[in-house]
């Protein structure tokens, strides 16, 4: 089991980035749960590059990521504008990636024609800032949801969004946890999450690190569980939620709404505001990105279809409004019908 020593550390909290001289520290997750390998990252290139390969992953963590970025690219000359275009176009989907972007380069603008150190100092200071900002808002969180469910619970979640995903403790995992630390939960069912297995090596990894009681089962078992009342709630991660409710997270999330409301389950939806984005309308707007055949064709670069196959693989897919039971963010739960605003 990995020791302390072995993460990043942010503010007294285990997180997979952190920004020292001149750097980034970032967690490589492709190498979890086999190995601990912090990478150290001092060029945008490579930034972009980790965040696109999913060497860090997660909305907020992205998002913190890319804000790092920034501070790197002005510290070796590089023209923001470029800078934020790169980053911005690793990933798609995920609206803390831009909102990170904007929020920095609001920075930028706001003290370019201060001297350098200043200008350097009010960026660094800004990327710590929604660093920060993360995780007590993810601590926040944690509590919001926890207070929802009943003594002894069992609840099932898909992929990851555990300290990995975030700047630290979790959004919808962060319910988890926060719910075990008050001694209310009895099981927790981790979907392995197919096709890059976030589930399997990630989210089993924490629980395994937080001591929370779990069994991972295969996406397909989800409806079995429910049917045989073994599941009290559903929590997942959003990427991106729109004005109306629409929220968009890993692929297989929709099938687990339409499973809840079946079984009269209640599924929420758990992320910070800053993956609220107002500006679009609802879940239509919302670019979903494909990635890779070869992680369907190939899991984890082990072949297992034939020669010749093709593959569709969405990243993600979208949980219309009236599915959803409620939105879990630091302000706190709300119910439909949504009409969000974001982080100000």
């Amino acid at each position: 089991m990995m020791k302390k020593r072995d993460f990043p550390i942010f503010n007294d909290v285990f997180t997979p980035i952190v920004y020292r001289d001149g750097g980034i520290d970032l967690l490589d997750q492709t190498r979890l749960p086999g190995r601990a390998v912090v990478l150290r990252i001092t060029d945008v290139d490579k930034v972009a590059e980790a965040i696109k390969t999913m060497r860090v992953r997660g909305a907020p963590a992205i998002g913190i990521t890319a804000a790092y970025g920034m501070v790197l690219g002005l510290e070796r000359g590089e023209e923001m504008n470029r800078v934020a275009e790169a980053l911005r176009a690793t990933r798609p989907t995920a609206v803390n990636l831009t909102w990170a972007i904007e929020r920095m380069l609001d920075t930028f603008r706001k003290h370019e024609g201060e001297p350098a150190g200043d200008l350097h100092a009010a960026m660094l200071a800004e990327a710590r800032l929604i660093h920060s900002e993360d995780i007590e808002a993810n601590q926040n969180i944690g509590s919001v949801g926890a207070a929802l469910l009943p003594d002894s619970a069992r609840v099932i979640t898909i992929c990851n969004t555990g300290a990995l995903a975030t700047g630290g403790y979790g959004t919808a995992y962060g319910v988890l946890r926060a719910a075990h630390e008050q001694g209310k939960m009895e099981m927790v069912y981790a979907c392995e999450t197919r096709p890059r297995l976030q589930g399997a090596r990630l989210t089993a990894w924490e629980l395994l690190q937080n001591g929370i009681p779990f069994r991972l089962v295969v996406d397909g078992a989800a409806g079995a569980l429910m049917a045989r009342g073994r599941i009290d709630a559903v929590f997942a991660g959003a990427d991106r939620i729109a004005a109306n409710g629409d929220s968009a997270n890993k692929i297989g999330t929709y099938q687990l709404a339409i499973l809840a409301r079946h079984h009269g389950i209640p599924f929420y939806i758990v992320a910070p505001t800053s993956t609220i984005d107002p500006d679009t309308a609802d879940g239509k707007g919302i670019t979903i990105e494909e990635r890779s055949e070869d992680e369907v064709l190939a899991p984890l670069g082990v072949r297992f279809a034939p020669d010749g196959a093709r593959a569709w693989n969405p990243a993600f897919d979208v949980t219309p409004a009236e599915l959803i039971t409620g939105i879990i963010t630091e302000r706190g739960v709300q119910h439909p019908p949504y009409h969000l605003v974001g982080k100000e």
